[in-house]
């Protein structure tokens, strides 16, 4: 009986056996290689943020404060029909921290790409789009902890759920996809600017108007004519009035059907424009 050790007669490696070993990896389908590396980056970000607490911190300190202005200063001045001002202004808050979270996708991208570790990656035997939905991914994440922290401070100042507990769930899950397709809008924008500063400068630009512009703090009847027409029809609005519908009751169907539009939209269009730039690059 003869047992096959991989080595030659001549001492040598057997090259059948190393071909034989490599195979495994190779014969994995393009969507199992590409989930695996989606994971592995994935992981390298979120470890990357643990690493920095500093970050974390401030992430969290910044939407306390602003429920806590917005609803100290605003709230008694506001006449919400139907509503208390608190109800009405945790769903905005939530949509608001996770259209400026995505800046971060945009400044961490820079820093890669000014750091050399793109370079780095499109030289490995992975998927390129992996490295942005790792990034992507892990970014959006940080929305988990961010709107719970949310929702906490909402219960604080008299914020509740008056839905039930399948649409508030549902609400929370779309926000979230909300904030993970902002992601790739910024992960466009991180990629074609390349240089930190500028991203930084740049990133917050999209966000007031969309976020303030919008029924985040207030009625979208309260503002003038020529505001409105933009107000009722942009992605935020959207977005807000189907979280605030299901925590709170309403129409719902419109408005969340509008914002899943939305969310595919700047999928689609930010993720294919995201990954033209980063294999250009």
């Amino acid at each position: 009986m003869t047992t096959d050790t991989g080595v030659s007669p001549t001492g040598s490696a057997d090259p059948r056996s190393s071909t034989a070993e490599r195979s495994g990896p190779r014969d994995r389908s393009v969507l199992g290689r590409f989930a695996s590396d989606t994971l592995t980056m994935t992981r390298r970000n979120v470890l990357y943020l643990v690493r920095r607490p500093q970050v974390i911190v401030f992430a969290l300190i910044s939407p306390i404060m602003f429920v806590s202005l917005f609803n100290f200063v605003f709230g008694g001045s506001l006449d919400v029909p139907g509503l208390s001002y608190a109800d009405y202004l945790i769903p905005g808050i939530m949509v608001q921290t996770v259209m400026f979270g995505g800046s971060n996708t945009a400044i961490g991208l820079a820093e890669d790409m000014t750091r050399g570790v793109i370079d780095r990656f499109r030289s490995l035997p992975m998927s390129r789009l992996a490295v942005l939905s790792g990034r992507t991914l892990a970014d959006a994440m940080r929305g988990i902890i961010t709107n719970t922290v949310i929702i906490a401070m909402g219960f604080v100042i008299g914020f509740r759920f008056n839905n039930g507990l399948g649409w508030a769930v549902a609400s929370f899950c779309l926000v979230l996809l909300f904030g993970y397709s902002i992601t790739w809008f910024y992960a466009w924008m991180g990629l074609s600017l390349r240089n930190v500063e500028a991203v930084q400068a740049a990133s917050f630009l999209p966000a007031f108007p969309l976020t303030f512009a919008a029924s985040t703090f207030a009625p979208v009847e309260n503002m003038p004519g020529w505001l409105q027409v933009f107000s009722a029809h942009q992605p935020v609005t959207q977005v807000v009035d189907a979280t605030r519908a299901m925590m709170q009751g309403g129409e719902i169907a419109g408005p969340l059907v509008r914002s899943l539009l939305w969310c595919a939209g700047i999928m689609m269009v930010f993720g294919f424009l995201s990954v033209r730039e980063y294999r250009k690059g």
